[in-house]
């Protein structure tokens, strides 16, 4: 007898297998305290939101009569200017081969991730095997589980960096455990990497394609660059995989976004596919899912670009972001937690830094100290999400996008405030 008003769902078994994000937990744990001050989510910071710009622009897009109307349907691969016009971004990058892009192999989607999704779909059965870095970006390991895919770690130093004869000794054990053919991708976040801060240098990354191709996996390869844009103070001199001869056998994923370098509220980011076929499939499951990226919000980075305005945008960016690493690297000095044994890199660019606590220190979200820094008002993210079998778990991730500077100091003050506690 059923109560009244429910209907039992034969739900799928993909739909069984989702749970919440995680950092949803997070955040709702915060919220019973309302002066906590978050270190954990990757959000930009508002005072750096290009309002005017944007202001500007709306104003023009909304004049009648414009020959192609940004506020009606768009194409599902997305508008071929933004497309162009990205390609001739990404050749900006040094090292790319600019005259080998191809507007052609680019697809406009709705922030990075949800091409990463797209691939994941179309690449993976359940049960398939993806090879990530050990630490890897913690959505793309819950994306994965989601779907009821396995993300397998890659030896990586202490620093982030890809230990070539790990992964060799790795994709062997695979192999002798007969599941060479589930292995359908490996996703490397090359350029800043969220959470570690490290990016690939050329010779590692060829020497990743190197073992690949000895040990007989020609993998389709993710690269996702949704940080290139936001270095300090030079980008990284590392030519991505599209045009590195290294990876010229391999299929091909590169993921950039406008999304963390703009305005994260627009969701727009696109994808650059060299197989054909993975592009198809890719484009039809888009099309399924909602027929193309917001028109409007495509001609507006659109004109962002063609106008000239996104480079000098980038620069203000960048010097922001690059004093919060600073303020918060220098509170983390201070707070005295290298002397603890506590161990980070101060960032090159992006929005995060990653700091390796001793050995043996518990920092899982189920942890004393994660509970005691919740108490004491900051949140951060737990590092054991970022590893594929969820340890070691004494790592952490610190964002400082979101957090005015004023604030971003409280909260770094709380966290070596809680640290001193537990090394004591």
């Amino acid at each position: 007898m059923f109560e009244p008003g429910y209907t039992p769902l034969p739900l799928s078994r993909l739909s069984q297998a989702i749970r919440p994000p995680i950092i949803v937990d997070l955040m709702s744990r915060a919220l019973a305290n309302p002066d906590v001050l978050s270190l954990a989510a990757g959000f930009t910071d508002n005072e750096v939101l290009p309002r005017v710009m944007i202001r500007d622009i709306v104003a023009e897009l909304t004049r009648e009569g414009l020959p192609e109307e940004p506020l009606q349907y768009g194409q599902n691969r997305g508008r071929e200017g933004l497309r162009a016009l990205s390609c001739r971004a990404l050749a900006g990058h040094p090292g790319e081969q600019a005259s080998g892009l191809d507007p052609e192999k680019v697809f406009i989607t709705n922030g990075s991730q949800q091409a990463l999704y797209l691939a994941m779909q179309a690449l993976c059965d359940p049960g398939d095997i993806v090879l990530v870095e050990e630490p890897s970006y913690f959505v793309c390991l819950e994306l994965l589980k989601g779907l009821r895919l396995r993300p397998v770690g890659i030896p990586c130093d202490a620093r982030g960096g890809i230990l070539t004869e790990g992964l060799r000794e790795r994709l062997r054990a695979l192999d002798a455990a007969g599941e060479r053919s589930r292995v359908k991708a490996i996703y490397l976040v090359s350029y800043f990497c969220n959470p570690s801060s490290h990016s690939l240098g050329a010779v590692a990354k060829a020497a990743v394609a190197g073992v690949l191709s000895e040990e007989g996996f020609c993998l389709p390869v993710i690269e996702d660059a949704a940080y290139r844009d936001l270095y300090f103070e030079a980008p990284h001199p590392a030519p991505s995989i599209l045009s590195m001869e290294a990876f010229a056998a391999f299929p091909k994923l590169y993921l950039g976004t406008y999304t963390k370098p703009f305005a994260t509220g627009l969701k727009v980011g696109f994808g650059y596919c060299t197989h054909p076929v993975w592009l198809e499939k890719m484009l039809c499951m888009k099309g399924h899912q909602d027929f193309g990226t917001s028109h409007f919000n495509q001609a507006i980075i659109e004109r962002v670009l063609a106008q000239g305005f996104y480079a000098e945008h980038l620069a203000g960016v960048r010097a922001h972001y690059a004093a919060k690493a600073t303020m918060l690297n220098e509170v983390l000095e201070k707070g005295g937690l290298q002397q603890s044994g506590w161990r980070w890199e101060r960032p090159a660019g992006g929005l995060v830094i990653w700091l390796r606590g001793p050995a043996g220190m518990h920092l899982g979200m189920e942890s004393d100290f994660c509970a005691r820094c919740i108490a004491a008002g900051v949140l951060y993210v737990p590092g054991d999400l970022c590893f594929a079998e969820g340890v070691p778990k004494n790592c952490a991730r610190l964002a400082f996008g979101s957090l005015p500077p004023d604030k971003l100091r409280v909260a770094a003050e709380r966290f070596c405030a809680v640290a001193a506690e537990f090394s004591a």
